[in-house]
């Protein structure tokens, strides 16, 4: 098992899903975690669970920076360092088709799921080039690559974020920053309801059990922060790949 004893891990999106799954397989691996997410009751529920002295709840707006920055600075000040950031937080709604969606419900999804990414590495890079290194782990998706009907925001969104992942690569690895993406698939998560209930396009069509448990992208965000994922660096890890799943054991 990956040993994170010494680390401290910040997560938006933190309280539900991949996001309070990776909390809890970072905390079990020996981390700090910093949990970040619009819901304060729930991040506080399972800061309390993960104990004082590992979690730390901080209410968290992704797509205001000024919010993003507090929450380092919260993180540093609690725990010491920042050495990785989770950018998890995203949104799936709304699900519309480009000549009907609502366009200031467009442009707040791109607020979180580009901008909210955009402003995780923005307030993190600076700690960690100075620091020496720290890893930047980006949830990707496979819209980030290609077009799914009724999800223009969700796949303009995410190909941007895919390009924030070689970008923070390009500029940082030669300052002992790893950056790489992850591409889970289709997981079983109230985001997976959001689409089911839109009924738009084949993903909405998917069988409950085609989805895949959270606690898979957990572990592979784990093992993302080793040395045995520096081939993947400026990348996308995607948990479709056979090879993925066969090499952390997954299914």
């Amino acid at each position: 098992m990956t040993d994170m004893t010494g680390k401290t891990v910040l997560i938006t999106g933190a309280s539900r899903g991949i996001g309070a799954a990776a909390a809890r397989a970072f905390a079990d691996a020996g981390a700090k975690v910093v949990l970040l997410a619009r819901n304060a009751d729930k991040i506080g529920d399972l800061a309390g669970e993960l104990g004082r002295d590992t979690a730390l709840a901080v209410p968290c707006d992704v797509s205001r920076y000024w919010e993003v920055q507090a929450a380092v600075d919260a993180a540093v000040k609690t725990f010491g360092s920042l050495d990785v950031m989770v950018n998890n937080a995203g949104v799936i709604e709304p699900i519309a088709h480009l000549h009907e969606v609502e366009p200031d419900a467009w442009g707040q999804a791109i607020d979180v799921n580009l901008k909210g990414v955009f402003h995780g590495i923005r307030a993190a890079l600076p700690l960690m080039i100075d620091a020496g290194g720290g890893t930047i782990l980006n949830i990707s998706s496979g819209a980030a690559h290609g077009p799914v009907e009724g999800w223009s925001q969700y796949c303009a969104s995410k190909a941007g974020a895919y390009m924030l992942t070689r970008m923070a690569d390009e500029e940082g690895r030669g300052k002992g920053i790893r950056a790489l993406g992850l591409s889970p698939g289709t997981v079983a998560t109230d985001m997976q309801r959001e689409i089911k209930a839109s009924g738009i396009n084949p993903v909405s069509r998917l069988d409950w059990s085609d989805h895949i448990p959270p606690e898979w992208p957990a572990k592979a965000l784990l093992w993302m922060c080793t040395a045995d994922a520096d081939d993947f660096l400026g990348r996308d890890v995607s948990l479709r790949d056979p090879d993925i799943r066969k090499r952390l054991d997954l299914g």
